[in-house]
């Protein structure tokens, strides 16, 4: 019987710490926004602070008076984060279609981050033992597992519907 495959220690640890430290870069530069400034991009990570939805879909005199201020930074020639940081400033931090990447805020990056590691780890933990056991049954000569008679008959007239 061959060995289970079992990734080493040392490289599922350096695959984390991959992952980890490009979530950490994505989110850093994600906070940075200093890409040039355009009007449709903005609209699309602001909200109407009256309307409780994006701007680029808000059709409130408010969204015309946030799209009026956005253009005028725009031709001052001010980055998107100094554009949002105005906007904050003039409209509270209710105005940012996404939270912070700082504080409390931080977790709405974090923690499906760390589901999605939760997740693979338990795979990576789990997989190796359920496909050991499957090569053993077939080495053992074992069947797989047959359905019910209802059960093989409930699947085959579902699959004559398909066909």
């Amino acid at each position: 019987m061959s060995p289970p495959l079992r990734p080493p220690a040392a490289a599922l640890a350096l695959w984390t710490t991959v992952v980890i430290l490009a979530a950490a870069v994505m989110a850093a530069t994600a906070a940075n926004g200093t890409s040039p400034a355009s009007l449709p991009t903005i609209e699309r990570q602001v909200m109407c602070v009256t309307c409780k939805i994006p701007l680029n879909v808000a059709e409130s005199a408010q969204a015309s008076r946030e799209r009026v201020l956005i253009r005028r930074l725009i031709t001052e020639g001010r980055n998107e984060a100094q554009i949002k940081r105005v906007l904050v400033g003039e409209y509270g931090p209710a105005v940012l279609a996404l939270p912070a990447a700082k504080g409390f805020d931080l977790a709405a990056y974090l923690v499906p981050a760390a589901v999605l590691l939760a997740l693979a780890a338990t795979l990576a933990v789990l997989l190796p033992g359920w496909r050991r056991r499957a090569l053993e049954q077939r080495e053992r000569g074992q069947p797989p597992p047959q359905l019910s008679p209802e059960d093989a008959a409930r699947l085959q007239a579902d699959l004559d519907r398909f066909d």
